[in-house]
């Protein structure tokens, strides 16, 4: 009889700080080398964006990579995320980190098919089984979006925005974005 080790928080916690981002879903281990430039490029810019109208409205917060311990064997660290101001106190616990879904979380694609995979497949039924409300898988490879927003109980693809289309979400009143600028002076145009 073999058994599968299910990896934990605990265990993170003892990883070594080498570069690497650690997360655990459903009790199994992934790491991510360094992201690309672009990856990198494109998680600022949204930044901006969803900061500056957060700051403009007073309705929220933007984070880079928050550590969500959902549970011992459900934490990540996604690219960026969004809490209103009234979910706040009931998210981040005295530690710093996110204890509860944030309302939108916003993962920036890394270049291979474990990587994609990861995003589009297990943390898409994390964060839908978790209880966000809106999630965007962003591509700068494909240069779009894919809006994922809660339908009763998951998370249900409802648009993919190419270039010319406008960035807005109903949790965002008044956030509008031409997709285009997010991939603007992109540092590595190959």
């Amino acid at each position: 009889m073999s058994t599968t080790m299910r990896w934990t928080s605990a265990d993170l916690a003892v990883m070594p700080e080498d570069g690497k981002r650690y997360e655990i879903i459903d009790g199994d281990l992934h790491m991510s080398k360094q992201p690309h430039l672009n990856h990198q490029h494109l998680c600022g810019r949204i930044f901006s964006k969803l900061d500056a109208w957060s700051e403009t409205t007073g309705l929220g917060e933007v984070f880079f990579a928050p550590g969500i311990i959902f549970a011992e064997d459900d934490d990540v660290a996604p690219d960026l995320v969004w809490v209103s101001g009234g979910r706040m106190r009931a998210v981040v616990q005295a530690d710093g980190k996110f204890h509860a879904a944030p309302e939108l979380v916003i993962e920036v694609l890394s270049p291979g098919t474990t990587n994609e995979r990861r995003d589009r497949e297990a943390k898409l039924k994390l964060y839908s089984r978790r209880g966000v409300v809106e999630y965007w898988i962003v591509s700068w490879q494909a240069r779009q979006i894919e809006v994922y927003r809660r339908d009763s109980a998951h998370l249900e693809l409802v648009t993919t925005l190419l270039e010319q289309d406008t960035l807005g979400s109903p949790l965002l009143p008044g956030f509008s974005c031409a997709v285009s600028t997010l991939f603007e002076r992109m540092p590595v145009t190959e």
